[in-house]
């Protein structure tokens, strides 16, 4: 499968209401060190609010991958959220980059991803937080990433340029001490779900 970025989420005008807090931008978006030049009200940066300042280079981007979207679809069927051929909805991560071609698994802190126009650096796994139990729209999501692994990962920015949707990009191998997923057992073995 091709590596592309198969949507770029931005977030929703502030009064959009609702859980999901992004949306598909309709072309290139800005990107820099930072991210995204405007954040979404409550977005995640990092496992504490307090430490977004701090976290805002390593957390510059979210990105989930879409391999595992037919689960989680089959998933929410079972918890009776959704019908089981209903589409995920972008944003229902609150990733700013649904990814395909590539997972958590293939991922080690310090790969780069390579756009046309842009460089990002894999950074650390995202912590399950309550969010996605709100915004995949059942109690035990959380819980579901923690076992599953299926975490998505956070990006700092090697290179600001622009991305959009069905951009395609290549995996850079970083250096390869530490596997996206090997962090993310260590850093959960203290969570309790």
């Amino acid at each position: 499968m091709t590596m592309r970025a198969a949507s770029v989420n931005v977030p929703l005008p502030g009064d959009a209401g609702g859980v999901l807090r992004l949306a598909p931008a309709a072309g290139p978006v800005p990107v820099g060190l930072t991210g995204f030049a405007r954040r979404a009200p409550g977005h995640p940066v990092g496992e504490d609010p307090a430490l977004a300042d701090e976290l805002a280079l390593s957390h510059a981007l979210y990105a989930y991958p879409t391999v595992h979207a037919p689960v989680w679809r089959t998933m929410r069927a079972q918890a009776g959220v959704a019908d089981p051929e209903a589409p995920l909805p972008p944003g229902s991560f609150d990733e700013h980059l649904a990814l395909d071609g590539v997972q958590e698994s293939q991922l080690w802190e310090g790969d780069l991803l390579r756009f046309p126009d842009c460089t990002l650096v894999v950074s650390v796994p995202r912590l399950p937080d309550a969010r996605f139990n709100e915004t995949l729209g059942f109690e035990q999501a959380a819980r579901m990433v923690a076992q599953s692994r299926w975490c998505g990962f956070w990006l700092s920015v090697r290179m600001p340029g622009t991305i959009a949707s069905g951009q395609p990009f290549e995996l850079i191998p970083g250096p390869r001490a530490t596997g996206v997923v090997e962090l993310f057992r260590a850093r959960t073995r203290r969570l309790a779900f």
